[in-house]
C-alpha cells in the first residue's frame, strides 16, 4: 500500500492512505536513503509503501520503502554537526515568514534559508507578517527589507493574521500546491495558518518579551489537508539555519544576482573575496547588490556557524515517544 507522511514524531509516522485514512505506522529496520547523513530518515511529505499490522487492538503498518523525493529542505542536526535533519520533502513552495521585531529575523537567517532553498530546487515567497503591529520606522525598515529580495527576484508579501490583509492572495498561491511554512519561532505562522482555516484550531502562543522570541508551539513538522484544495506543512521554529553539505565554490550560484555576474568576473574560479576584477565587487561598489547579501555571503564562505541555533525539536521528540510507549 502507498500513502502520504503527514506526521513524524521521530518513531511513529502518520501516514494517510490513498483512500484517505490515517495509519500510525514504525519504520522497518534501517534506511540508507543514497548516502543521505540524516537523523530521520523518513520526513513528512514523504511518499511511503507499507503493509499493515493487525496484530494488536489498533490497526498499524511498517514502512518498508521511501519513493524518491522531488526535492526537501533540511537544517543540521541539534546534536550531531555533521548529520542534518531533514524538515520536509516534496515541496512546491516554501513560505518563509519574516518579522521585524517582534521578533526580529535578520538578513542572515533570511539568506541562509535562502541558499538552502535554491540549493534544493525549492521556490521561495517570503511573507512579512504582523504588518498590524509596525510603526513608521518598523515600516521603513521592513519596506527596504522587501525592495532588497524583490530587486533579486524574490516574490514577497505583506500579511496580518489578525486584520486578515493579504490573506486571500496567499491562499491562491497555496491551491493545488503542498506548501511549507517556515521561520523563527514567534513569526505567527500557526496564527497565519487557522486565519486560513480556522477549523484547524492550532496552538498559538504569544511572545515572550524578555528575548522577544517565541515560545514554540509546534513540535514536529506535520501537513494538513486544507478546504481550498491545499495541502500546508506546518514545522517548529527555527532558531539558527546551518547550510549543510556545500562546498565554498558552490555557494554563491545560490545568490541569484552574484551568479548572473558571475561570467563577468576575471576568473573562473572567483570567490567574490579578495580577487581582482571581480564583478561582484564591482556591482557591490555601485550599489547594484546589497551589503546586507554580501556579508551574509562572506559569514556562508567563512563558515560561521557560532551564531547558529536549533530549535528543541530532538528533546520534544523524545518525549512524546515516550508519552506513545
Amino acid at each position: 500500500m502507498t500513502g502520504l507522511v503527514y506526521k513524524s514524531t521521530g518513531s511513529w509516522y502518520t501516514v494517510k492512505s490513498e483512500q484517505g485514512d490515517f495509519i500510525e505506522c514504525r519504520m522497518k529496520g534501517k534506511f540508507r536513503i543514497k548516502g543521505i547523513k540524516s537523523t530521520n530518515p523518513i520526513a513528512v511529505g514523504d511518499i511511503v509503501d507499507y503493509e499493515l499490522e493487525e496484530s494488536s487492538d489498533t490497526v498499524t503498518g511498517t514502512i518498508h520503502h521511501i519513493h524518491d523525493r522531488k526535492n526537501y529542505i533540511v537544517r543540521k542536526s541539534v546534536n550531531l554537526s555533521h548529520q542534518m535533519h531533514i524538515i520536509a520533502s516534496n515541496i512546491d513552495r516554501v513560505f518563509l515568514l519574516v518579522t521585524i521585531n517582534n521578533p526580529p529575523t535578520t538578513f542572515n537567517f533570511i539568506d541562509r534559508f535562502l541558499v538552502t532553498a535554491e540549493a534544493y530546487g525549492i521556490e521561495t515567497i517570503l511573507v512579512f507578517n504582523k504588518i498590524d503591529t509596525f510603526d513608521e520606522a518598523t515600516l521603513d525598515e521592513q519596506l527596504y527589507m522587501q525592495h532588497v529580495y524583490q530587486e533579486i527576484g524574490y516574490k514577497c508579501l505583506r500579511v496580518s493574521s489578525t486584520e486578515m490583509k493579504g490573506i486571500e492572495e496567499l491562499k491562491e498561491m497555496m491551491i493545488g500546491k503542498v506548501s511549507m511554512f517556515s521561520g523563527h519561532s514567534g513569526v505567527g505562522k500557526s496564527t497565519l495558518v487557522n486565519a486560513m482555516e480556522p477549523s484547524l484550531h492550532l496552538k498559538t502562543k504569544t511572545i515572550s518579551e524578555a528575548s522577544k522570541q517565541g515560545q514554540h508551539t509546534t513540535t514536529f513538522a506535520e501537513m494538513y489537508d486544507l478546504s481550498f484544495d491545499a495541502k500546508i506543512i506546518d514545522t517548529p521554529g527555527i532558531k539558527g539555519f546551518g547550510i549543510v553539505d556545500m562546498e565554498k565554490e558552490e555557494i554563491s550560484g545560490y545568490f541569484p544576482e552574484f551568479f548572473k555576474l558571475k561570467e563577468h568576473c576575471k576568473f573562473n574560479n572567483c570567490l567574490h573575496k579578495d580577487e581582482p576584477k571581480c564583478a561582484v565587487k564591482e556591482a557591490l561598489e555601485r550599489d547594484e547588490i546589497a551589503w546586507s547579501r554580501y556579508n551574509s555571503y562572506l559569514k556562508l564562505l567563512e563558515g560561521d556557524d557560532e551564531n547558529y541555533r536549533t530549535d528543541i525539536h530532538n528533546e520534544d521528540r523524545a518525549i512524546s515517544d515516550e508519552n506513545r510507549k
